[in-house]
């Protein structure tokens, strides 16, 4: 009799979304074109940097090291002026954000295998890019010195430490391959919290709590009857997120799909209960979009590591970071897409994320009640 209170209850909750067209654009439609519109937007790749140069050479090599800049993806030259003093227009107007400048005498120095600089002047108002921007840079100017000095010699030159570096898991360093499998947690936890947390919200504020509590559905039931359309939507959202970013943004899904969808599941008791749980502290469906995005979605997103590292928090917002789903199910995703691992290496992260899942799931069922109106 239980299960098929709780199939009705279901049913009843399917026919509702199906009648709003709004709820279903939300559901289905939202999650494709944030993982699009994100999918694009959220990289630290800094391409197209405006470069100025000053060359106060004119030689032929300090023609190479400019032109080493400008075949590069990464640099755009806008302005080639004579002056240094230029350099400070360029700057404050943002028409630039970096500066070359090659001094007098380059070229005879690097002909005669002399020790010389250029300088790189960079705005750093944008921290981060420029950061990127001057590692570009730094990059281009020492093979442009390790081929100047292969060809002065004639072959390759001999250094007392060579290097060789190797790049696991992520070769071509695409910040894309990184930040994408991170959307599809991100819009897990917005939508499925969001929607469960005006599940029970929405039944009262029409009225209809008041019917369910004197039917013979069990708080437990009646649960179980709430949440389940929501974890069947995350489910369907899962597989088109993923579809999509395996198959038009390429990311490689080198790990086991069926890892992934159990893990999916996992985290999703953690979504779905922490949605519940607002839902008990919520006396409106705004309140209820209010509190969850305010006071748990936009903490949990900045210090699950989506955006910034967690190791450069202080130490002890990072024992915070510790009750957060979302860091888990971060590294277990990432971790199944790009590094391909399994049960062996993200027991610690899969049982963390089920302790939470359990841990919300139990404190919502504790304030939940039948006779919440």
């Amino acid at each position: 009799m239980a299960l098929r209170r709780i199939r009705c209850l279901i049913v009843k909750e399917l026919i509702e979304l199906r009648g709003d067209p709004r709820l279903f654009g939300i559901v289905i439609m939202a999650p494709i074109i944030q993982l699009f519109v994100l999918g694009y937007a959220a990289t630290t790749d800094v391409k197209n940097i405006p470069l100025l140069v000053v060359d106060a050479d004119h030689s032929v090599e300090s023609r190479s090291l400019i032109d080493s800049f400008a075949a590069s993806a990464n640099f755009v030259v806008v302005d080639e002026p004579t002056d240094t003093r230029a350099i400070d227009g360029h700057l404050e107007h943002g028409t630039a954000w970096m500066a070359l400048t090659i001094p007098r005498g380059f070229g005879t120095d690097v002909t005669a295998g002399r020790s010389t600089s250029v300088q790189v002047t960079a705005d750093g108002t944008d921290a981060t890019s420029t950061g990127v921007a001057l590692g570009y840079a730094r990059t281009i100017v020492a093979a442009y010195s390790a081929e100047r000095s292969a060809a002065r010699v004639g072959r390759q030159p001999v250094l007392p430490v060579d290097v060789e570096l190797r790049v696991w898991f992520n070769p071509r360093l695409e910040s894309r391959d990184f930040m994408v499998p991170g959307i599809v947690a991100l819009l897990l936890l917005v939508i499925t919290t969001n929607l469960s947390a005006m599940a029970i919200v929405r039944e009262r504020e029409i009225g209809t709590l008041e019917q369910l509590s004197v039917t013979p559905l069990a708080r437990w039931e009646l649960i179980v009857g709430k949440l389940l359309p929501y974890a069947l939507i995350g489910m369907v959202d899962v597989l088109l997120v993923t579809a999509a970013a395996v198959a038009w943004f390429e990311v490689p899904l080198r790990g086991s799909f069926t890892l992934l969808l159990g893990c999916s599941v996992i985290y999703l008791l953690s979504t779905l209960g922490l949605g519940l749980f607002v839902s008990t502290i919520s006396q409106t469906q705004q309140q209820a979009s209010m509190t969850s995005t305010f006071f748990f979605l936009t903490p949990m997103i900045y210090l699950s590591g989506f955006t910034f590292p967690i190791e450069n928090m202080p130490e002890w917002i990072q024992y915070v970071t510790y009750a957060i789903p979302l860091r888990y199910f971060l590294v277990i995703v990432r971790g199944i897409f790009l590094k391909g691992v399994g049960v062996d290496i993200l027991w610690p992260q899969i049982a963390a994320l089920l302790a939470c899942g359990l841990f919300l799931i139990t404190l919502a069922t504790l304030r939940s009640s039948k006779r919440l109106a």
